[in-house]
């Protein structure tokens, strides 16, 4: 297939770009050209998505079997892609979020739990009732939290920080609050398993790892990733409610019980991760935190100070 990547130099797409090429797959990215290619040799076409005209101008004339969005945010990023190309790709494979679902008594989410209008995702969910509505072929997945190397949001560099430096993790609430991690790589081979799966179209999937975790577990998990014992962890729970952080955030993730069942893309797209957490925090700590450098740069824990004081 001929497929367009939109991105394609950062994270997701390192990874979903690479295993396309491997597949066999003729890969065109999209991007501001801010980055190289993650493959030498590869078509890529500079632009910027959120400019409307530039995308329709730069991509005319050009014609692609398939179509990964991995980072329109809001239906008017995607919206000129559909323009163009609808009614002409088999497949559209868009990037959602697990964060689109309104907070629940009951979990896992599904699909087809409802979702949070006042959500910081709500773009995401208004492009879905989009490319479905315009009758696209379109399969959307949605990632809870995403981990591995090169992951560009602080999430499991967040716990690393303070488990090299052998200083106290301050986790808010009791630290069993439930949440979940995907490797980035089974993200990508969930996305490029829908390609030709008839079954696909037209659906929403969740796509994580298997298991949930505490906030607790996860800091004991990155822990063991870093060569450390868990037990010699300093956990220290507070109130969150208690500080006022302004915009900063001192903890990386939501504090909710978040996390989803993932059973449909496993059953419809032959698709299973391959990462247990451990295993997947391990990768993340040999080649990036330590293949960086960050486990020797200057770390801000002035929030940190704040709540241990």
């Amino acid at each position: 297939m001929r497929i367009l990547v939109m991105g394609g130099t950062r994270f997701i797409g390192v990874y979903l770009t690479k295993l396309l090429v491997a597949q066999g797959h003729e890969v065109v990215l999209f991007n501001r050209g801010k980055k190289p290619a993650p493959i030498e040799g590869l078509k890529t076409i500079v632009g910027d998505r959120t400019d409307a005209d530039t995308l329709k101008s730069k991509l005319a004339g050009e014609s692609f079997d398939a179509i990964f969005d991995n980072n329109g945010r809001e239906l008017s990023d995607t919206q000129p892609l559909v323009e163009l190309f609808g009614d002409k790709v088999k497949h559209f494979v868009y990037v959602s979020s697990a964060g689109v679902y309104l907070k629940a008594d009951q979990m896992p989410h599904i699909e087809g739990d409802a979702v949070d209008p006042k959500s910081r995702h709500k773009g995401k969910f208004e492009t879905e009732a989009y490319l479905q509505a315009q009758g696209v072929p379109f399969t959307s997945v949605r990632p809870v939290y995403i981990y591995g190397p090169q992951n560009y949001n602080p999430l499991e560099a967040w716990f690393f920080d303070r488990i090299v430096r052998g200083r106290p993790v301050p986790i808010p609430g009791n630290g069993m609050h439930l949440t979940q991690l995907g490797h980035v790589q089974d993200l990508a081979e969930a996305m490029a398993a829908v390609l030709g799966n008839d079954t696909a179209i037209g659906q929403i999937y969740n796509i994580s790892g298997e298991k949930a975790v505490t906030f607790d577990g996860l800091a004991r998990a990155c822990a063991q990733a870093a060569g450390k014992d868990p037990a010699d962890l300093d956990i220290v729970h507070y109130d969150p409610k208690a500080f006022d952080f302004g915009k900063a955030k001192a903890f990386p993730m939501r504090v909710q019980h978040f996390f989803t069942a993932i059973d449909k893309a496993q059953a419809e797209l032959g698709w299973a991760p391959k990462f247990d957490l451990v295993t997947g925090l391990k990768d993340s700590f040999q080649h990036d935190y330590l293949a960086t450098g960050k486990a020797k740069t200057e770390v801000n824990f002035s929030l940190d100070d704040q709540i241990l004081g």
